[in-house]
């Protein structure tokens, strides 16, 4: 064989070998091996845990394969970075079990999440073995006992909800301490004992507690505060004094519980969409300062007093009812609610007012949509317009309880 020819050939087998070498390298790379430990902490998450009946997130979690390409678990490099548990599209039926010791093994992990399901048992205190979390979220399950304590050892951590479950106990003060903690929901629950205090340093931007059995006066609260739902609960005492520290606040609701004393004036000038203090024990007058901007304004079923104040004609739906209100109701109110304004509900029933400003004629109705509510006052309704089955069907206070009506 000529020397050019043997050589050509050892050049095209040299060049094959290399691109078979290549091949095999980028196939290697591409195929990452995850960390032994990671891969075994996978083996018994999906032990612990099954599909409910409808649900097929877990016919992919192959262990013969890359469990880096799982549904729900995100590597970096050969480490378990998220985990996101059950199918998260809408309608899901979720999963089933419990959820295992194994998951602090998960020593890289900074997400961890769990979509609605019927996942049962108590939050493995082994979480806190998971430094870089940055985000826990295992709502709207079936998850009972306490809320563990050491995940307030978890300095990273952003975001916590564990809403809709079954949780007991109080909630941990190493919890509010968490320095880089914005978003702490635990709504719908079971817990009790008081709100933690949290420092003048926490970045906190939404807390929502709401229906639970917390039985507390309100702490100072961060003024970074956005977002506070305290509904539902057994709290008592004043709030005006911390109310006028918490200015960022775009959403209020201390709704339902024992709350007293004034309404401070400067929370009406608040960056507010809803604000809702109904079935309190609020008192005293209601004097905004400003024309008021906020959408929905509940302050029903409580023991405010006074005249009500024309300020309030630009709120879309506003409920005064059952309080303890007296003197004419404001022409603007009636305007914006009659004519082209913003107003579309107002709720006044059950109040002592004598009258208002202005009469509609009788044959003037309410724009569609529009409702308007004045029995039970020291007046005779102007106009007949439906009210709510809870305002009863007297649509005028007896005398004896309008000393200052004249019919």
């Amino acid at each position: 064989m000529p020397l050019y020819r043997k050589r050509r050939r050892m050049e095209l087998t040299a060049a094959a070998l290399l691109a078979t070498s290549l091949f095999f390298s980028n196939l290697f790379t591409a195929l990452s091996i995850l960390d032994p430990v990671d891969f075994l902490a996978l083996q018994s998450i999906r032990k612990s845990l099954d599909d409910m009946p409808g649900s097929n997130f877990f016919e992919a979690w192959d262990f013969t394969a890359d469990p880096c390409g799982f549904p729900g678990v995100f590597c970096a490099g050969d480490r378990v970075q998220a985990l996101a548990l059950g199918d998260p599209r809408a309608g899901s039926p979720g999963l089933m079990g419990r959820l295992d010791l194994a998951i602090g093994r998960l020593s890289a992990l900074s997400e961890l999440s769990l979509v609605p399901g019927r996942v049962t048992g108590s939050i493995p205190d082994t979480i806190a073995s998971l430094t870089n979390l940055r985000f826990l979220a295992l709502s709207k399950n079936f998850l009972s006992g306490s809320v563990p304590d050491s995940i307030g050892s978890l300095s990273n951590l952003h975001t916590l909800d564990l809403s809709f479950n079954q949780l007991t106990g109080t909630i941990p003060q190493s919890i509010a301490n968490l320095p880089s903690l914005a978003n702490l929901v635990l709504c719908h629950n079971q817990l009790s004992g008081s709100i933690p205090q949290f420092p003048e340093s926490s970045p906190l931007l939404r807390l929502d507690l709401k229906h639970n059995q917390i039985t507390s006066q309100v702490p100072n609260l961060p003024s970074t505060l956005q977002y506070l739902s305290l509904s539902s609960n057994q709290l008592t005492g004043q709030v005006d004094s911390i109310l006028v520290k918490l200015n960022r606040l775009n959403f209020l609701d201390l709704a339902m519980n024992q709350l007293e004393g004034p309404i401070p004036p400067s929370l009406f000038t608040y960056p507010l969409k809803s604000l809702q203090l109904q079935r309190n024990l609020f008192d005293g007058t209601l004097g905004p300062e400003n024309e008021v901007q906020i959408p929905l304004v509940d302050l029903s079923f409580n023991r405010l007093w006074g005249p009500i104040s024309p300020l309030l004609a630009s709120v879309s739906q506003l409920y005064l009812n059952n309080n303890r209100f007296t003197g004419e109701v404001p022409a603007r109110l009636v305007q914006e609610l009659m004519g082209s304004g913003r107003m579309q509900v107002l709720y006044l029933q059950h109040n002592f007012l004598t009258g208002i400003e202005i009469s509609p004629a009788s044959s003037v109705s309410l724009p569609t949509g529009a409702s308007l509510c004045l029995q039970f006052n020291c007046m005779v309704p102007p106009v007949g317009t439906p009210c709510p089955l809870k305002a009863g069907t007297q649509k005028t206070r007896p005398a004896d309880q309008c000393p200052d009506w004249r019919g």
